[in-house]
């Protein structure tokens, strides 16, 4: 019955972190917010209808009146509390540089980012372990010596850079993978949308769910180079951390006694020193699903990948910065990121006791 109680007060712990974290990245941003005077945060106040030009007679009044029916002079804690109480209902405030509300405009986008960092994840983490284990149960070997080039070459090359480069070789050379999401397939999705159903927003699921092979062939082969290139520095950092932490493993007594007893090679290897890694793998991973969804906009911008990214370029490239999709943009990447952590954080919980217990002394600790 005690473990229990260890795991679920360890659950519950974790989840309180979340809407710690979220309280504090708001007052951060809100703080930044606050820096600009009065009289241009009024600007994102401005009725979505309201005509760009008048006269400054008129503009000034009109500056005057929002300020004082929003209380854009009021004491911070007000302000914010206002601001953070629209987020809970679902004001994110209105996007000049889309006339839309900015929260439908990230929920639309979101199945699109999604999907390119669900199918990065999926390929970088097994991918990074298993080359992560291969190289540190024989350092110095052939495949060892491979791995650690292919990593450094991978960590060394920006993701901009390694984009533009595929792009020129697999696009432009050999025609393989177009950039954007769909190529001509679109067409059809859009002549037949009665008969096409989104479901869960993959253009890769929801054509299996169809019927429409085709639909799903072409989804998978625009995302081959932009998968490509947001998983790879992450492949090659997984890959180190566990490499490192299977040649530690590998010098202990308990893999000598299991050599001793005639066990083969990948029953001590996968049984055994690769359970003890797992708490330094799933750490490294947490950190590099942290890093792609972060970086995943990057990418989205190379490949005309027409996901999250795209709010926030157009909101920034205006000559009136949209302020309220900026904002928005920052909170709702928080929202992405924070889910993944917590699971990552809770399988290290579940997967090995001594970092609940670790928590257990932390929280007991003066």
């Amino acid at each position: 019955m005690k473990p229990t109680l260890s795991v679920l007060t360890y659950v519950l712990r974790r989840l309180l972190i979340i809407p710690v974290t979220l309280l504090a990245v708001t007052i951060v941003l809100y703080s930044f917010f606050m820096s600009v005077p009065a009289e241009e945060r009024a600007a994102l106040y401005m009725p979505p209808n309201q005509p760009r030009i008048m006269s400054a007679e008129k503009l000034e009044n009109l500056t005057n009146r929002i300020i004082e029916e929003n209380g854009l002079n009021d004491p911070f804690l007000q302000q914010y509390g206002r601001w953070a109480s629209g987020l809970l209902s679902g004001d994110w405030g209105y996007s000049p540089s889309f006339n839309a509300p900015v929260l439908d405009l990230l929920q639309r986008r979101t199945a699109v980012t999604l999907e390119l960092a669900f199918y990065a994840l999926l390929t970088l983490i097994p991918l990074g372990i298993i080359s992560g284990v291969v190289a540190g149960w024989r350092p110095g070997s052939r495949q060892d010596s491979s791995f650690r080039t292919a990593a450094f070459i991978a960590t060394s090359i920006p993701p901009f850079i390694l984009g533009m480069f595929l792009l020129s070789i697999f696009y432009v050379g050999l025609g393989w993978f177009p950039p954007g999401r769909t190529g001509l397939i679109e067409l059809t999705l859009r002549a037949s949308t009665s008969s096409f159903q989104t479901i869960t927003g993959f253009l890769t699921i929801d054509g299996l769910l169809n019927g429409r092979l085709d639909v799903t062939k072409d989804a998978l082969r625009h995302l081959a180079l932009p998968v490509f290139t947001l998983g790879l520095a992450q492949w090659a950092t997984l890959g180190r951390v566990t490499r490192v932490a299977v040649i530690n493993e590998a010098s202990q007594s308990y893999v000598m006694a299991a050599r001793a007893r005639g066990l083969l090679q990948r029953q001590i290897v996968w049984r055994h020193v690769f359970r003890n890694v797992l708490l330094p793998v799933l750490t490294s991973s947490s950190l590099s699903a942290a890093s792609l969804i972060t970086g995943v906009f990057v990418v989205e911008v190379v490949f005309d990948y027409k996901g999250l990214s795209e709010l926030v370029t157009r909101s920034l490239r205006d000559t009136a910065p949209d302020a309220a999709l900026a904002m928005g943009f920052a909170i709702y990447s928080v929202l992405l990121v924070l889910p993944i952590m917590l699971l990552l954080d809770l399988l290290k919980g579940l997967v090995d006791p001594r970092v609940r217990k670790a928590d257990d002394d932390t929280e007991a600790s003066p």
